[in-house]
This record gives structure tokens, sequence and C-alpha cells, in this order.
């Protein structure tokens, strides 16, 4: 993976795009799987896109870890209980991780709830700008 990433690089800065590794199953299991790849890179064109909703376990601790080389972020809610599992995420906690490590890119929502979308878009889009404007 790391010598693949080594060969897409070029192409990424000469388009001015920033890669991110997600934190997914796989090669992205573990936060230390995530930036050995990218430490290993060291590039500033490969960077971590943070999903907040892959780790099961110890989720905080594991985005912590993360944070400090993170250029975007997945924000997943699960309103109506998850499609695969439900996560209570304190996205307060996560905003202060975020704002310790000085981040200032996009939080995007990945809402994976089974409520109706009509009414858990707005109650999610409400959360996350609760804790993730300036601010807040």
């Amino acid at each position: 993976m790391i010598e693949a990433f080594q060969q897409c690089l070029p192409a990424a800065e000469k388009c001015g795009v920033t890669l991110g590794l997600e934190n997914h199953w796989g090669l992205g299991l573990t936060p230390q799987g995530v930036m050995r790849i990218v430490n290993a890179v060291d590039s500033p064109w490969l960077q971590v896109t943070m999903d907040t909703g892959n780790f099961l376990k110890d989720p905080y601790a594991k985005l912590e870890l993360l944070a400090p080389k993170t250029v975007f972020v997945q924000a997943k809610t699960y309103f109506g209980g998850g499609t695969w599992y439900t996560l209570e995420l304190d996205y307060g906690r996560i905003a202060a991780i975020l704002r310790k490590h000085a981040y200032r890119g996009y939080v995007s929502l990945e809402f994976e709830g089974r409520e109706n979308a009509a009414t858990a878009i707005p109650k999610s889009l409400a959360l996350l700008r609760r804790h993730f404007t300036l601010g807040g």
C-alpha cells in the first residue's frame, strides 16, 4: 500500500488533491494501521479521512490518534437505530478532539440509521451544527 500511494502522489500533487486514507475495515481497521501508512508515505498529499463510526470500541482514544493528520471528517448518525450497528457517539467530545488538533476542514454527514431520512437528516445536521460550528 505504501508503494501504491507513493506512485499516486505525484498525480495528486499535480492536481492539487490531498488523498485521505479512511479508518475503515481491512488496512484501516486500527488507527495505528492508518497512521503507519500515512507516516511511512510522509507526504502532505496523503492524510487521514476520519470516519467517526468505524471504531466500534473505545472510539475516542482511536479518533484522537487520527486527529493530527485528519483533513476530512465523515460524521455518522444512527437515528432510528443503525442499519448494521448503532453507536452512541458523543459529538461534543469528538468536536473537542478535533479543535484540540486545530482541525478546520469539512464535516460531512453519513446517515446510517433506519429513521426516515426526511426527519433524520435535519436532526443529524442540527446535532452536528451544534457541536462543529465556530465557537460551539
